[in-house]
């Protein structure tokens, strides 16, 4: 669905930008694929590795509407990835995380209307469901935006989802290089915030897939959970070096002991698929349908039972010390 196709991805100089640009090169032949962002170090990084002539490169903030509106012009698809996302750096710096991760996402709604864009997938977090920090609270906002933005289309053809996914492995932010840093320089423990810790486990590569596969899902409004799996923090530790003991630092602010993704408080508004949860919005739309039980390809789901609530902790999957080693192996080639 992607070839002859202009696709424009959002802080498309990240770690899944760069992913998600690969794989859409690998698998397809889009007509333009746009890369928005505001880091020109990185964007002319970016072009030595991308430099297909169907590639193109705009300087731009999410916090700039008019610029977001001319780099839409003829756009069909658009992936929502700029935020900010360091929690420490959010706490510390309020207004400037409303600024981008809220305030730019009605910036790119607008646009998107403006240009009668055919679809937007935004990118959320786990961190979002029943968020204790400002980070989280501000990619909620976000949710909601995108999925009230399908009342707000009117008679425009755009609609709008969201994805929701953990921990990806081996990305900026996730423990693994905080883990091989420390087993590099040789030092005598790694610190574990708490023997208990547990979190989601998905690739790169798979967040990708997931993103890709749910432009065909969507109906507009949803938000997709995938199903994957989880890990104990002190589990990958031993993985990663079973030799070296481990420091209990305590959990830091605004971090949580298990991630949620698909709330208790949620779970009426919960279908289960094979391979997947959507949440379905509490709103009514006036312009489509509001059964999210059948998505556009043809799949079908069921409601969760009452009380159901897919967090980290109660995972079904775990992975194993061996299996992470192995996940993670993968996931970086």
């Amino acid at each position: 669905m992607f070839d002859n196709k202009t696709i424009l991805i959002t802080g498309g100089t990240g770690s899944f930008g760069k992913k998600y640009v690969k794989t859409l090169l690998d698998r397809y032949k889009p007509k333009k694929i746009i890369v928005f962002s505001r880091d020109e170090l990185k964007q002319f990084e970016m072009q030595q590795v991308f430099n297909q002539p169907c590639m193109r490169y705009f300087i731009g903030d999410v916090r700039d509407k008019s610029r977001l509106r001319r780099a839409m012009r003829d756009v069909d698809y658009v992936i929502h990835a700029a935020a900010l996302k360091q929690v420490p750096a959010a706490e510390y710096n309020p207004m400037e995380c409303i600024k981008t991760n809220i305030n730019g996402a009605e910036n790119v709604i607008e646009a998107a209307l403006d240009n009668d864009v055919e679809k937007v997938i935004a990118l959320s977090t786990d961190k979002a469901a029943n968020p204790i920090n400002l980070y989280g609270a501000t990619k909620l906002a976000s949710d909601k935006l995108f999925i009230a933005a399908n009342n707000i289309a009117g008679g425009h053809k755009t609609t709008f989802s969201v994805v929701r996914y953990g921990n990806v492995v081996c990305s900026r932010g996730s423990v693994v290089p905080v883990f091989e840093k420390y087993i590099n320089s040789g030092a005598d423990h790694l610190p574990i915030t708490h023997p208990d810790m547990t979190r989601f486990w998905i690739s790169l590569q798979q967040g990708v897939d997931f993103v890709l596969t749910n432009f065909a899902r969507m109906l507009g409004g949803e938000i997709f959970v995938p199903k994957i799996p989880s890990i104990r923090i002190a589990d990958l530790a031993t993985a990663m070096a079973p030799n070296l003991p481990h420091k209990i630092t305590g959990i830091r602010p605004g971090e949580k002991l298990h991630e949620v993704m698909c709330p208790a408080d949620l779970c009426f508004d919960t279908y289960e698929f094979h391979d997947h949860f959507v949440i379905a919005p509490g709103i009514k739309f006036s312009s489509r349908s509001n059964d999210f039980t059948v998505n556009a390809l043809n799949e079908r789901g069921k409601q969760v039972k009452p009380g159901f609530e897919y967090n980290s902790r109660d995972n079904d999957v775990y992975l194993s010390q061996e299996e992470i080693l192995a996940f993670n192996a993968s996931a970086m080639q």
